[in-house]
């Protein structure tokens, strides 16, 4: 090695160290004597280069964290920036600037992307070009690609993965964006090879060196020790407690537990706790050794529990900790600089892959990776960051690094089992990287046998759940059983793509794995048997959810391995060999075991069969059957493509014993139906559970669905008549058909009915359900156009419940799309709900009453549908089968058990019992099924018929079996013949349509026999229908059409008349009554303070400023009163109100929706949010005429009217003090004598007030402290009138005084406000005014008064309209304040849409002149002294200097902030967020409020803050500023609104983002692009604007009640 010297004649800050990550996870304590290195550092000449760096470690490296120095950061960043450009230099031989700019220079872009996600960041999948749903794109790449205008779905990145842009392996087409379609491909030049001279070898040793030292340092298990070369001249007494990351305890148990055994305050635990979370680990105490070993003590001693493990806590002597500090920083240096140069990436990627000669050690990438489960989170993150940076973008070095992966994936998986922490943070989440490269994937499986290693460590993993060679779990712990599954996700991925070329080495070893995946099975074929509890009910049931979890992730893989079997005809006849071998064995090793068992013959009909006696009532039986589900599988595959025929080569049919292949899928078959008929209810709910999920679309395909194959490949090999005695005898129904009913009891009788049900419901799925390709002629989108077909017969649905009942492939797609325009019609939604797709009237005629994927409750339904829609059409309600696909020639003897002669005895066994109705041993729906089987058979004998073959050769004699006279005595009729006396049958009245339609068949069968009609059986059977039934049937529909129409007509009659009888009765509530009612009605209330702010578009809520007796003209601070306008009798609401107080006593662990202590219900109508009550006040009607107002006009002059006011509130305020008396006689001539007189005031001139009862003036005492919500004007208006019988006249007068003072002169009251500071109505305009001719004598007075201020406006007839405009609705709110309050009716002009000739009806119904500048000229001595008052104040005078703004009406209303249009730009701006109050870029909870669009972290330690010594949410504490404590959020991950309304009260709504479908996507599950819906965003800005968060919330609450609540103020 040539001589070299590093120098530092100055420190230049480079691009990898001010971008440097800060990997620090231990409390900084940085050294100042570190700042004066030496200006000169040489490895000399000679010099082993190793010895020399760890010597330079060695010396500057503790003294970072030297002892009893303070945390300095900043200090610490820059020593080890210190320490990296000493490396630097060597590596460029020049400035490290200079260095790292010729390397951007001679770097070429690359055509991969390579970005590594942040966690929150959108990612996109194009689900038309991506070849498996792990594709993804980020922002940048997706915007400038051709997959914006495919159909895509959008996601939220949990981290950790990078784009996917420029790999052609991942996409169809278009795998580059325009950014990197230019790029070279990492291929195409050796980029190593272009680096300046020497400066490759340097890299070469350089890097080699630092990774040994990583890797000695991370996985150094010695606490005091450093290894070799690094150990300190001088050891001190200097070390670190410190606690490690586990996923057992909670964030608050680790907080309160460093409180305690620390003695720090909360906030500092909370900091230590968040850097442990993130980092994994964290330095929480330095010391003396002793000291350490106490805290670690003390800390084990407080987390240790019967339940949970103790923390894991170790002392580290503080040069080990600093040199694992060191490490890490060179681990995020390696990542920077092999991204900027693709040279030294390939460099790096030969040192850390290539394996030393003559040594057994693994190479370096694999020894830090086999250490992975040992290292903390920190560590695990940089150097995963480092592979994703490296290794995974060559795709050599990706290759190389996938067989060292593949090599080591069985240690490694074990040992993932056994951490505890995430995968997204474990080595094994690279598997995703690896295997869904279809040709990495296929490479691997032909020349390392990967399929065969994950396999067997599928085995080795779920060995310990082994009981007698089957899987059996119970009593198992379910975070290991999770990370055990992780390895069949890995399963899938390396199957995602099947070879287009088979190769004979990759024949022989997948075929290889293959057989390991057969063993896999094996160990679960029949486990977890069941047997049937009788007597005592099950006391412990057993645990079934694993066994199932497993079976949901085997469905894709069991479906892929098909595929790829299906893809090479050689392959696919070995599997099937195999599978059948394996099959063979099960099969055999139960045949031992019930070899004891003797054979039962069996006869029936002239045939006889002979069996094993098994039982499934009393036998074990399972549901688990993967091993004769694949093989049906592969079955289906041979046919499809043909190989078929070469079966006999590789299972001769004297091995292929169809009775024992078929019998565990029947029995299986035979559970479900008596599970059905209740048989084995006592054993509990789990096996109610596993029955639904057996049929369920997530497994059905692989259960229920291959069930089913197998049956028919059974049927189509063996004689359809033993086929048949198969299934009774196992049914247990033998008995039941071949001998006379013997009395049973009740239960029995109904278990046997519904056995028989569920009997002819399988006969009719194996012979009807043809849907399956390479069973009947039939394409995948044939199959997902019958299922939307069904579907839709059910009601209609939007296209998520459609998606969702449809089976996914491997790629997660169901291909709805591609069939579901043509079926249906899309509705759009409106403001609530979701759109849906309705089924199009031709695809009716499809509908299969017992499709095979319908569930009991669906079939009902669905059939009252149909029904429905055939009645509302008059037409015949009959529902017969439609005519299914033809079967394969493989296939077609299944149709032969519909002539068989067992059948035959089935379905007049079934009829004739039915006829005899005496008996109980039949239903209707036995008989709906009989009469479906029947005209199934008659089909299959129609197409025959039609098909051209000669009568006497057509072998399907269906018709002349159904009219022969039955051989035995007890069926001595023919079907026919039953079928004609089933018509008189009164309980089978609803299937009289379908029994005419059956007969009709025959009829149109009979003479397609006779030749006799040249027109097809439908043809002949509807010609039938119209001639003969047709005209009878529409006169029996329209004669009970017209009954049922007369009926409803006297019932709507009868109701109106009880209406109208209760509105005579209660007038008073609809009318204006004059008389008190004799029971009080109350409507339900609720209060509220809300404050708003326009600028900020948020409330405010102004404790100090806010005055509760006036509103601000601003509408800032004020009391929003509300109802839902329900009325109760007063009695009725009391007994209401009690219930709920009894009711909610025995609720203590339930959420309620409102507060009992604040006295809050809900109402028991709408379910409104309520506080207090608003009794209904009976109005009494003032009738004055003209007389009246003239006689008043002359009495109460607007002179004396104020004299009146001004002389009474003085004597009122100085009635309380003899010391004023002389003042009160001296001011006023007047004398007062008690409280009535000064009600006068108000009320002068008119009639006196009502006299109300005792009750009334209780229940207006009781509640005239309430504040109300949202009701009718009328009904407030009369209570608040009410007050003036009920209220103490202090009251009023202190209410009065205070508000008179504004308008009134020689008032002297404290605190007057200001004529510019009260809203008069919340409408009255601001703006300056001028009369042309009649005002001119009044504006110059204003501005006398106004010295000057005004502006002279020449513009009369403008100024006149600007009054008029501004008055006119101050002007309709006091007519109605004067409407309501005293019942004087209104003009006819007011009750007009118009608003034509209104303003002057409102001055005449207020008796005012139309031309309102007379007032000021008639009654000049009275208002001049008010236009003083009010121009004098001083608000006043500084608005007319322009010191001061006036609010200007007509107010902006509050708003929400705008949101764009597409969801994704908000998905980007919050990835793009970074909290100021954290060091951690990923954020994982945003919420962006509503108000104001701040963007906060939800749910997250960074941002919670105190308030009144309460620790709570960001989002909490952002609504009491922001909104007085009510908020609105949208969780952007989450796509959902959440809503708070303080700390206890809140809940979730969807965001006003829909799909293309019509519906929201809350959690984003679907993916589906995301657009505004603007009713929806104005629906919820309503919502706040009429302050209606708080009863949405306690709407959402009341309707999902739980029993332990969410805890919102976390929020």
């Amino acid at each position: 090695m040539s001589p070299l010297l590093v120098s530092h004649p100055a420190i230049v800050p480079s691009a990898s160290l001010l971008d440097a990550a800060d990997p620090t996870d231990m409390p900084p304590v940085s050294c100042p004597s570190l700042f004066v290195m030496p200006a000169q550092l040489s490895w000399q000449e000679g010099v082993d280069l190793c010895s020399g760096i760890y010597q330079h470690l060695k010396e500057y490296v503790p003294p970072v964290l030297c002892l009893g120095a303070e945390a300095k950061p900043a200090e610490e960043n820059l020593a080890y920036q210190k320490l990296l450009q000493t490396l630097e230099w060597y590596l460029f031989g020049e400035t490290p600037a200079d260095g790292f700019a010729k390397l951007e220079q001679s770097n070429s872009s690359s055509q991969l992307c390579g970005r590594v996600f942040k966690g929150g960041e959108a990612t996109y999948s194009c689900r038309d070009c991506a070849i498996d749903p792990t594709c993804v794109l980020c922002v940048d790449c997706f915007q400038n690609s051709v997959h914006k205008n495919h159909r895509y779905k959008m996601n939220s990145s949990y981290g950790g993965g990078f784009c996917d842009c420029g790999d052609v392996e991942a996409w169809k087409t278009g795998p580059a964006c325009k950014m990197h379609e230019h790029g070279a491909s990492e291929d195409s030049v050796n980029s190593a090879s272009q680096l300046p001279v020497g400066l490759a070898e340097r890299a070469q040793q350089l890097f080699t060196i630092i990774f040994r030292y990583i890797i000695d340092m991370l996985i150094w298990t010695e606490d005091k020790e450093l290894p070799l070369g690094l150990q300190p001249r001088e050891k001190t007494d200097s070390y670190f407690c410190v606690l490690f990351n586990d996923e057992q305890h909670s964030f608050e148990h680790v907080i309160h537990s460093l409180q305690r055994s620390l003695g720090c305050s909360q906030r500092e635990a909370q900091s230590h706790t968040t850097l442990i979370d993130r980092e994994g680990r964290r330095a929480v105490k330095h010391g003396t050794l002793q000291s350490c070993q106490e805290t670690k003590l003390d800390v084990i001693n407080i987390t240790n529990s019967v339940f949970q493990s103790p923390l894991r806590v170790e002392i580290l002597h503080s040069s080990v900790v600093s040199h694992q500090n060191f490490a890490l920083r060179l681990l995020s240096w390696l990542s920077q600089v092999v991204s900027n140069s693709a040279g030294l990436r390939q460099i790096f990627c030969e040192v850390v892959l290539n394996q030393e000669p003559e040594s057994d050690q693994p190479c370096l990438s694999s020894r830090l990776m086999l250490a992975d489960a040992k290292l903390w989170k920190g560590a695990r993150k940089a150097f995963h960051e480092l592979i994703v940076c490296s290794l995974l973008m060559e795709t050599e070095y990706k290759r190389l690094f996938a067989i060292e992966f593949i090599t080591h994936y069985k240690q490694l998986q074990l040992e993932f089992v056994e951490d505890d922490h995430d995968r997204n943070v474990s080595v094994t989440a690279q598997s995703v990287q690896i295997f869904t490269v279809p040709t990495l994937a296929r490479h691997l499986i032909e020349e390392h046998d990967a399929l065969k290693i994950i396999i067997e460590t599928i085995i080795e993993l779920f060995s310990e759940h082994m009981d007698n060679g089957k899987l059996h779990f119970q009593s198992y712990s379910q975070d290991k059983l999770s990370r055990k599954q992780m390895v069949l996700y890995d399963l899938k991925y390396v199957l995602i793509s099947k070879p287009p070329l088979w190769t004979d080495k990759l024949r022989e070893r997948f075929l290889e794995g293959f057989k390991t995946f057969l063993k896999l099975l094996k160990t679960m074929q029949n486990m977890e048997p069941m047997s049937r509890q009788i007597g005592q009910h099950l006391e412990i049931e057993p645990e079934w959810e694993a066994a199932f979890a497993i079976q949901v992730l085997l469905k894709s893989i069991l479906s892929m391995i098909q595929e790829w079997c299906a893809s090479d005809e050689q392959v696919l006849l070995q599997a099937y060999k195999e599978c059948h071998r394996v099959l063979s064995q099960c099969t055999n090793e139960c045949s031992q075991r019930d070899a004891r068992k003797q054979l039962n013959t069996l006869n029936m009909c002239g045939h006889s069969i002979s069996l094993k006696r098994y039982l499934v009532s009393r036998e074990p039986v399972s549901i688990h059957l993967p091993l004769s589900r694949l093989l049906a599988g592969l079955h289906v595959h041979l046919n499809k493509s043909g190989a078929i025929d070469k079966l006999e080569e590789y299972v001769p049919s004297s091995e292929f014993q169809v009775e024992k292949l078929m019998d565990y899928p029947l029995r299986c078959l035979v559970l479900m139906a008596q599970v059905s008929a209740d048989m084995w209810r006592r054993n509990g709910f789990s096996l109610v559970n596993q029955a639904f999920c057996y049929r369920k679309v997530k497994w059905r395909e692989e259960m229920f669905d291959k069930d089913i194959i197998m049956l028919q490949i059974a049927a189509s090999m063996m004689d359809p008549n033993r086929f048949l005695m198969f299934l009774l005898s196992r049914f247990e129904l033998f008995e039941v058909f071949s001998k006379s009913p013997v009395p049973r009891n009740k239960d029995v009788i109904q278990q046997t009915n519904v056995l028989v049900e569920e009997l002819l419901h399988l006969i009719i799925i194996v012979v009807g359900e043809r849907y399956f390709p390479g069973v009947g002629h039939v394409k995948k989108d044939d199959v997902t156009l019958r299922e939307v077909i069904h579907l839709l017969c059910i009601e209609p649905m939007p296209h998520s419940e459609l998606a969702q009942s449809l089976p996914e492939n491997e790629n997660n797609e169901t291909g709805l799309e591609n069939v579901i325009h043509q079926v249906a019609t899309f509705k759009k939604p409106g403001l609530s709900g979701h759109g849906v797709y309705e089924l199009k009237p031709e695809y009716l005629k499809h509908f299969n009453l017992f499709f095979y994927h319908y569930y009991k409750s669906q079939q009902t339904k669905a059939e009252d549908e149909q029904k429905k829609r055939k009645k509302q059409s008059n037409s015949n309600e009959a529902l017969p089968p439609p005519l299914p696909p033809p079967f394969y020639s493989t296939f077609v003897k299944v149709t032969n058990i519909l002539s068989c002669d067992v059948l035959m005895l089935i379905l007049r066994t079934v009829l004739q019992r039915a006829v005899d109705s005496t008996g109980r041993l039949w239903s209707e729906a036995m008989v709906q099924k009989t009469l479906h089987l029947i005209c199934m058979a008659l089909q299959e004998e129609q197409r025959q018929l039609e098909g051209g073959v000669a009568e006497e050769d057509v072998n399907f004699d269906v018709y002349l079996k159904a009219t022969r006279v039955g051989s035995s005595a007890v069926n001595a009729e023919s079907i026919l013949s039953l079928l004609e006396k089933l018509r008189c049958v009164p309980q089978l009245d609803a299937q009289k349509d379908m029994i005419i339609w059956t007969l009709q068949m025959f009829e149109a069968v009979k003479k397609l026999r006779e030749k006799s009609s040249p027109c097809s059986a439908t043809e002949a059977a509807s010609q039938k229908t119209n001639e003969t039934t047709q005209d009878e049937d529409k006169a029996e529909r329209k004669r009970k059409a017209e009954a049922a129409k007369l009926y409803r007509q006297k019932i709507m009659a009868q109701m109106s008349a009880m209406q109208k009888n209760f509105i005579e009765s209660n007038k008073h509530l609809y009318e204006k009554a004059t008389e008190a009612p004799k029971q009080e009605t109350v409507r339900t209330e609720v209060d509220r303070y809300v404050a708003g702010r326009a600028s900020a578009r948020a409330f405010k809520f102004l404790k100090n400023d806010c005055d509760p007796l006036i509103m601000h003209p601003d509408l800032g601070c004020g009391t929003h009163v509300g109802s839902c306008g329900h009325v109760m009798h007063a009695s009725c609401w009391q007994k209401y109100f009690e219930a709920v107080q009894n009711s909610t006593r025995n609720r203590l662990h339930a959420e309620l929706p409102f507060d009992l202590e604040t006295g809050e219900f809900l109402c028991p109508l709408c379910k409104a949010l309520c506080n207090t009550v608003l009794p209904v006040i009976p109005q009494q009607a003032h009738n004055l005429d003209s007389k009246d107002t003239e006689t008043v006009a002359q009495i109460l002059t607007l002179s004396r009217w104020l004299q009146n006011v001004v002389t009474r509130i003085i004597g009122l305020n100085a009635s309380d003090s003899k010391e004023n008396e002389s003042k009160l006689m001296q001011a006023s001539p007047t004398s007062w004598k008690d409280a009535v007189e000064f009600r006068s005031i108000l009320s002068f001139g008119v009639q006196s007030p009502i006299k109300y009862s005792k009750s009334i003036v209780e229940m207006l005492q009781l509640f005239a402290t309430a504040v109300f919500r949202g009701l009718s004007l009328k009904a407030v208006l009369q209570f608040a009138a009410s007050q003036r019988v009920v209220a103490s006249p202090k009251v009023i007068q202190k209410h009065l005084t205070r508000l008179m003072s504004v308008f009134l002169p020689h008032l002297d009251v404290e605190d007057t406000w200001s004529i510019l500071d009260i809203d008069f109505f919340h409408l009255l305009d601001e703006e300056e005014s001028e009369e042309s001719q009649s005002a001119a004598e009044l504006y110059e007075m204003l501005r006398e008064y106004t010295s000057r201020s005004l502006e002279y406006k020449p513009y009369g007839c403008y100024l006149w309209n600007c009054v008029k405009r501004g008055i006119f609705p101050f002007l309709r709110c006091s007519a109605l304040f004067f409407n309501y309050l005293l019942g004087v009716p209104p003009p006819e002009e007011l009750s007009k849409n118009s608003s034509e000739g209104q303003f002057e009806a409102l001055c005449l119904y207020l008796a005012l002149p139309t031309n309102l500048f007379k007032l000021f000229q008639e009654h000049q001595d009275i208002v001049s002294p008010l236009l003083q008052r009010w121009c004098s104040d001083s608000s006043v005078q500084s608005f007319l200097k322009g010191e001061r703004t006036t609010v200007q009406y007509p107010r902006e209303r509050n708003q929400l902030m705008e949101l764009p249009q597409d969801y994704s730009c908000i998905l980007n701006q919050g990835s793009q967020y970074k909290c100021s109050r954290s060091s951690d870029d990923e954020t994982k909870n945003l919420a962006l409020c509503m108000f104001c669009g701040a963007m906060l972290c939800s749910e997250s330690q960074c941002c919670r803050e105190e308030v009144n010594g309460e620790e709570i949410g960001a989002c909490v504490a952002h609504a009491i500023n922001c909104g007085s404590g009510l908020g609105m959020f949208l969780r952007i991950r989450e796509c959902q609104v959440l809503l708070l309304a303080g700390k206890n009260r809140g809940c979730f709504i969807p965001a006003p983002y829909l799909d293309d479908y019509g519906e929201t996507d809350q959690l984003l599950r679907r993916g589906n692009p995301l657009h505004l819906c603007t009713e929806r965003y104005k629906k919820l800005e309503r919502l706040w604007q009429q302050h209606r968060i708080l009863e949405e919330i306690t709407r959402s609450q009341d309707m999902n009640q739980v029993v332990i609540g969410l805890e919102w103020q976390q929020f």
